[in-house]
This record gives C-alpha cells, sequence and structure tokens, in this order.
C-alpha cells in the first residue's frame, strides 16, 4: 500500500483498546487513528476520521457491536473486523456479523497467549486493500437445489478463508439433500467451526456437521474442519473416512486447507473435485494442483466475486485451477462434475 491502512478502534475495555492499538502500531503498514469505547463515540468518530477499517467488539454498552455493524453497512459500508471472544455465544454472534458483511473476525486472547491478535494487522491491511465495502446479507438461496440429481462417486474438498462464511453458505445452499460427501477447511478460531457447521445444517439442504476423527464419508454429508489444533485428512480408500492429526501449522494454519487437498489427491485422485474459495495468503493452492495432477477436477472462485483474491490467484496463477467461475456458479458446477453418469455412476 501506498500510504498505512488507518484503523479505528472500537473496544468498551481500555486495555483491550490498548492492546489492540499496540499490536496494529507495531506493524509500519498499519496507524490507529483513534479510539472509542462504545457505537456512540465509534459513530462521531467515524464521521470525524473516516478510517479505512474499523475493529469491532461484539459486546459493549448502549448499543451492541451487531447492531452497530448493520448501521454500517447499511449506511457508509466500510471493511470492518469484529473481535469475539472464544465462546459458543461470540462464535454465534460473530458468524451472524460474518454474514451481515463483516470482513473477517479474530478472538479475543485468553490467558497464557504469548502472541495476541498474531495475524490482526494482515487482516486490517488486507481490509484496506480490498475493494469491496460491505456486502448484503446472506438471504435464501435463489435456486432451490436440484431435485432431480443423481449423485455419483465423486467426494468435494473445499477450502476457504476470509469471505469464506458468504461463500459456503452461497455453495452449500445449492446443494441438495443427497449431495456427494463433502469435506471443508474454513480457516476459523476454535469453538466457532461447531457454530458455523450447525448453522449451514439449518439453512442447507444436506447434514452439515462437524468432522470428527474416524467419521465415515457419506452422501448427502458435510464435514467442517474443527477450528484449533488438527488438521482434516481424508483416510482408508475402502471405505472413505475423515481423520484429525495433530501437526505443526502448514502455511500458518491449523486445520490448512493444503493438508486436506493433500490427502484427498492421494486417496480419490480423478474421484474428486475441489474448490478453492475467498481468502487471505496462498493455503490450499499447491494442494489443489496435486489433486488436478492427480485427475481431479479443480474450480477457483474469480476475482470480481471474491471477498480477497489471494488464495484462488495462486492457485490460478499455479496451473492449479482447471476453471475460473463467480461464486454463484460453484454450487451448480461442483453437481455437474459430481453427477452419476446416465449409463452408471462415475
Amino acid at each position: 500500500m501506498s500510504a498505512p491502512a488507518r484503523v479505528l478502534v472500537v473496544d468498551d475495555s481500555p486495555t483491550m483498546r490498548g492492546l489492540i492499538t499496540a499490536v496494529l502500531n507495531s506493524d509500519p503498514e498499519v496507524n490507529v487513528i483513534g479510539q472509542a469505547g462504545d457505537a456512540l463515540e465509534a459513530r462521531e468518530a467515524i464521521k470525524r476520521l473516516d478510517p479505512d477499517v474499523v475493529t469491532l467488539d461484539i459486546e459493549m454498552p448502549n448499543m451492541n457491536g451487531l447492531d452497530f455493524l448493520e448501521k454500517i453497512m447499511r449506511l457508509r459500508p466500510m471493511p470492518v473486523i469484529m473481535v469475539s471472544t472464544l465462546t459458543h455465544r461470540g462464535a454465534d454472534a460473530t458468524l451472524a456479523a460474518l454474514e451481515i458483511g463483516a470482513f473477517d473476525c479474530v478472538g479475543k486472547p485468553v490467558p497464557g497467549d504469548v502472541r495476541p491478535f498474531v495475524d490482526l494487522a494482515e487482516k486490517v491491511k488486507a481490509a484496506a486493500r480490498s475493494q469491496r465495502r460491505g456486502r448484503s446479507p446472506v438471504s435464501a438461496p435463489a435456486v432451490t437445489p436440484a431435485a432431480d440429481y443423481r449423485v455419483g462417486r465423486k467426494i468435494v474438498a473445499i477450502g476457504s478463508s476470509t469471505g469464506g462464511v458468504e461463500a459456503l453458505i452461497t455453495v452449500l445452499q445449492k446443494f441438495p439433500k443427497n449431495c456427494p460427501p463433502t469435506m471443508i477447511t474454513q480457516h476459523m478460531p476454535p469453538t466457532f467451526t461447531k457454530s458455523f457447521a450447525e448453522r449451514l445444517n439449518r439453512i442447507c439442504a444436506p447434514v452439515v456437521q462437524e468432522a470428527t476423527d474416524g467419521a465415515r464419508l457419506e452422501i448427502g454429508k458435510v464435514y467442517i474442519a474443527p477450528g484449533g489444533d488438527r488438521h482434516l485428512q481424508v483416510v482408508n480408500p475402502s471405505a472413505p473416512s475423515c481423520r484429525l492429526v495433530e501437526r505443526e501449522p502448514v502455511n500458518g494454519h491449523r486445520p490448512s486447507v493444503d493438508v486436506l487437498f493433500d490427502s484427498v489427491a492421494e486417496l480419490a485422485g480423478r474421484s474428486a473435485v475441489g474448490v478453492i474459495l475467498t481468502g487471505m495468503g496462498r493455503d490450499g493452492a499447491a494442494g489443489l494442483l496435486r489433486m488436478r495432477s492427480a485427475g481431479a477436477r479443480t474450480i477457483g472462485q474469480n476475482e470480481k466475486t471474491c471477498v480477497v483474491y489471494g488464495m484462488p490467484r495462486v492457485a490460478y496463477e499455479m496451473g492449479a485451477v482447471e476453471q475460473q467461475l463467480p461464486l454463484g456458479s460453484i454450487g451448480e458446477e461442483v453437481l455437474k462434475l459430481t453427477a452419476a453418469r446416465k449409463e452408471g455412476t462415475e
């Protein structure tokens, strides 16, 4: 960027405001230009300072972060990064914020954290670069899932990060009840993925659940990698199943999209479809290339519909993406690639 990202920090705790400010100002490409203790102060500060990015606490006095975010997105859209407690309640609220239009989320540090907000500055810079200044809330799917879909024998692997909540909802709402077995790694803090899986399960036709170690892949089920300390893989060619493995982070992430894609390339080969969606960085790009080299069909989200054209861009540039598609077309294309052939099944 030609100039540092200008940030307004909004949190009712002076201690937390100070910590966030110190973390952000330690990056020369970020400049905290103001702080606010509640939504009323934040509203005046936004008018006065016109920040590039706002960090916003979920729980505040006078007006909670969700209500304030809705007003921002309706009246003055700008990139907002939500700061949330790592609790089930905090996860539910953060997911709602991401659907309203928040750019991304970070979890508040817990006792013992030695590197609090480790990726906050990178997310702020990505938000400042983003051309998307707010998004419409996710609504019901415009197209009813295909009633005549006949599933073949392929499995689907999807990777996503920043912007992935909206993107995954858009894709999965196109899936019918008998969708192909689908595994997803979405970069999220611990506890958030369980709430996300429950949310998807309520609004999508297939069964969506957080992956558990040893769970058999079944038609009509979607498995979300748990956030936290393990990676998701597929194992056992005779009865494909989920495996959760304890390994160091890959590309700075755990779970990592590359770890999932590598396992799918090795186990399924041409009997798989890989999809890489919006996200920062390059996680998943090399794994998607290995999937394509093994004969899998591969799809990347196009730049115009990405919140952050990072992971899909790297994958496309290295030749991992067979076809780039707008977000709204990806679900239907996955069904097309996984449908049973008329003369039998794939």
